[in-house]
């Protein structure tokens, strides 16, 4: 008997234990646990993701820039900046040679919280990543990164 075959279904959707519906939730899980801890810093999990963007980033990037690079919609990532803005984790300066253009740029409030919440996030992660051997995470991680790497467009954000 192999690995799936021992496992019993968790969930009252039985008929659902099929690949798509296995990384679907899977994903759903994952991401209620940071979707959780997050909120107790006052962000989403999305806001966590473009702080750590602006920390990160060497060079300063235009709102366009930062959705591309984040998977982001135009629509997704102005209402997340709107939220950072307004609880003063980030603030949009306009583009010395395009006033139409605004920069996000993160604040030191931004930089401290972010410090903390991706640490905590970080926790969450290495929790989930324990159920795993080394060798197994090492697998999930090949299996997960061949997946994203898909030759067909990807719709939607990344988070």
């Amino acid at each position: 008997m192999d690995h799936m075959e021992e496992q019993q279904p968790i969930s009252a959707c039985v008929e659902k234990w099929d690949f798509n519906w296995l990384l679907h939730r899977a994903a759903q899980r994952v991401g209620a646990a940071f979707a959780d801890e997050a909120a107790k810093f006052g962000i989403s999990p999305r806001g966590q993701l473009v702080l750590q963007a602006l920390t990160n980033e060497e060079g300063q990037r235009t709102q366009l820039k930062l959705g591309a690079m984040l998977g982001l919609d135009k629509t997704t990532l102005m209402s997340e900046l709107d939220k950072l803005e307004r609880i003063g984790l980030i603030m949009r300066v306009p583009d010395p040679k395009d006033r139409r253009v605004r920069t996000p740029v993160i604040t030191d409030k931004g930089r401290d919280l972010q410090k903390r919440a991706g640490d905590a996030l970080a926790e969450i992660e290495r929790s989930l990543r324990a159920r795993f051997t080394h060798e197994e995470m090492a697998v999930v991680r090949k299996a997960l990164i061949d997946l994203a790497d898909g030759d067909a467009p990807v719709h939607g954000s990344c988070l």
